[in-house]
């Protein structure tokens, strides 16, 4: 069988069924612009809680202790790697930040330098959570260590939110593709029942089913590419041209790993799959069915 006949009846499908194809490319279609856009703004949220996880900082203050023993505590904190960055406030720092921030009320207080010491840990944006709460507890055992203090539960809300935000996203989009599978799958089924009675005549010949369902795959194949472009097309107008024109606010979006192309190509191969594995299943299925009787 020539590639050039496959093509070509894979072709001939479309006209067979116009209305089912049609809406399965519109179905496929939704579902990979929504998937596309479902990992772009997930992908940005997920940024944007990274960097809020950035900003947390852990304060640690010390009991009265020599130059020796603050780098001594120093470098156990950064032996523990979970630090991005260590800033140190001593005492004279600690005195006049309190003398700017509350003036010559706070001026007497400050002068008596009762604030002590400190170091502010800046955590790693990839640090788990449950880790975080294990090296805090080491930390506040540390010798020279007064208190340690960790806005716990900005950083779990933040966690709750990713994962809210991964779930609902993710349940979303597996439902949709399963809907675009089902309609790819009906769409190839109506086009095999109208050459029902080729296909017999062909199997009486001594066609066999993987002969007969080649062309199929062909058209979901063709399902696939015509939903993989109107999708990528449809994604670059919403980022690249609706978003920053109707609402500014929502235009820094970024590409997921900083290249469009990936994220193109992710939704090209997942449209192409979804049009390949619906017109398989279908074709499998009705055409060893179809009874040369």
């Amino acid at each position: 069988m020539s590639f050039s006949y496959v093509v070509k009846e894979g072709v001939a499908g479309f006209s067979r069924a116009r209305l089912s194809t049609i809406t399965a490319i519109t179905a496929l279609t939704l579902a990979v612009l929504l998937i596309g856009v479902l990992i772009r703004v997930a992908f940005s949220a997920y940024e944007v809680a990274q960097s809020m996880r950035g900003m947390v900082e852990v304060e640690v203050f010390l009991k009265d202790v020599n130059d020796d023993e603050v780098n001594g505590i120093r470098g156990a904190i950064e032996g523990r790697g979970i630090t991005s960055d260590i800033g140190y406030v001593s005492k004279d720092s600690a005195a006049a930040i309190f003398r700017n921030e509350f003036g010559e009320e706070g001026a007497a207080l400050a002068d008596l330098k009762f604030l002590p010491a400190s170091f502010k840990l800046r955590i790693r944006e990839d640090y788990p959570l449950d880790s975080i709460n294990i090296q805090l507890a080491w930390l506040r055992e540390l010798s020279g260590i007064d208190e340690v203090t960790f806005n716990q539960q900005l950083l779990e809300v933040l966690e709750s939110r990713i994962n809210t935000v991964v779930l609902m996203g993710g349940s979303l989009g597996a439902f949709i593709m399963l809907v675009s599978l089902f309609l790819v799958y009906n769409t190839i089924r109506l086009t095999i029942y109208a050459r029902k009675r080729l296909i017999k005549a062909m199997k009486l010949v001594g066609a066999t089913n993987a002969f007969i369902r080649r062309p199929f795959l062909v058209e979901g194949l063709i399902q696939g590419l015509v939903s993989a472009m109107i999708s990528v097309g449809l994604l670059l107008a919403i980022f690249n041209w609706l978003l920053p024109t109707w609402v500014p606010q929502l235009a820094y979006f970024g590409w997921p790993w900083g290249n469009p192309l990936l994220l193109i190509a992710i939704m090209s191969l997942l449209a192409l799959t979804m049009g390949w594995l619906g017109s398989n299943l279908a074709a499998r299925k009705f055409i060893r069915e179809t009874s040369v009787a």
